[in-house]
């Protein structure tokens, strides 16, 4: 035992992973296992592209396009606009085809999604937050992935009224399979279909689906709570930490607009005006219109005006269009 306690190489093995967990801004324990396995991803990634993502086919790129946008949907949409924020209702086909969706994302489980949205938004930017932006960009991107959550988001989750998902049979299944799904829905099934259909190489439709939509779509959605948290302007609330983030927007079909989904998160749009990548609010104004989502809640222009005048940093908003002063009359 004493041999151990002074074995240098171990001394040097704590103190090379005390020096890693401080320049990461580790502050709570790491979950080694979600650490190695997300890096060894990464690097597989990287060089699986470099040597098989090319020469692809264009049915190949335009799959793994569609990929992108049908999963990024399945966030946007279902786990955060109807299943979060309720902001609007939806009917068994589409919620069917949201959970599908879902799954093809690879994200963790949907309750657990959901729950950290929540708390997110309950406790945004605080020690409560799981992914808060206080602690810097790399935390709030993908650091909080890795390592154990803290006592105040522990507690905070605690809080959180799950009991909707909780009594829904079909989100309860959806849970319980939710890992065998996902290895089909996000890997196998996408992989194989361009295999099938247009003979594209293993490899190759391994990197366009596995690697580059799989990694381009999980990114993406981190941006929300990295980029979004961190740069941009904030025209409804300048008292809190989110900003409207034209990228973020673009590369997460419409979330971006982080500044307006905090101070009205119930909005279904997740933005005051339309925007041409806003898909998902696109989608669902598409799926209203076959009767497949119905009650979309949405922020009155009143509401809107009230808390940008009081709380907005003055910036325009996203769009630059007229605005009515108190009197009715159109200015620019």
């Amino acid at each position: 035992m004493e041999n151990i306690k002074t074995n240098p190489t171990g001394s040097l093995i704590s103190n090379v992973i005390s020096s890693l967990e401080k320049k990461l801004n580790f502050k709570n324990e790491i979950k080694w296992s979600m650490f190695f396995l997300i890096t060894l991803y990464h690097v597989l990634g990287a060089f699986w592209c470099y040597y098989f993502a090319f020469p692809v086919k264009w049915q190949t790129l335009v799959f793994a396009a569609i990929m992108y946008i049908v999963t990024g949907f399945g966030i946007t949409g279902g786990a955060h606009r109807l299943w979060t924020h309720k902001s609007y209702k939806a009917k068994t086909p589409l919620k069917v085809l949201l959970l599908f969706c879902f799954a093809g994302a690879g994200q963790n489980s949907l309750f657990q999604w959901v729950r950290d949205h929540k708390v997110h938004h309950k406790f945004s930017d605080t020690n409560a937050d799981p992914h808060n932006a206080h602690r810097g960009l790399f935390f709030s991107h993908i650091g909080w992935l890795m390592m154990k959550k803290n006592k105040e988001v522990v507690l905070a989750g605690k809080q959180i009224d799950m009991s909707d998902l909780d009594n829904d049979k079909m989100l309860k299944w959806f849970d319980r399979n939710f890992d065998l799904l996902k290895l089909i829905v996000c890997h196998i099934l996408p992989t194989t279909i361009s295999i099938v259909l247009w003979n594209e190489d293993w490899t190759c439709a391994v990197a366009w689906q596995s690697f580059i939509r799989f990694l381009g779509m999980f990114h993406s959605e981190l941006t929300v709570n990295s980029l979004a948290h961190a740069y941009g302007y904030k025209p409804y609330n300048k008292n809190i930490v989110p900003f409207e983030n034209r990228f973020v927007a673009t590369v997460t079909l419409g979330e971006g607009w982080h500044n307006y989904h905090h101070a009205f998160p119930f909005d279904y749009k997740a933005a005051e005006h339309f925007d041409l990548f806003n898909f998902t609010t696109f989608f669902i104004k598409g799926f209203e219109k076959i009767g497949w989502a119905y009650d979309l809640r949405e922020t009155t222009p009143e509401m809107i005006n009230s808390i940008a005048n009081r709380l907005g940093d003055g910036t325009p908003v996203h769009f630059p269009l007229p605005v009515s002063d108190t009197n009715g009359k159109n200015s620019e």
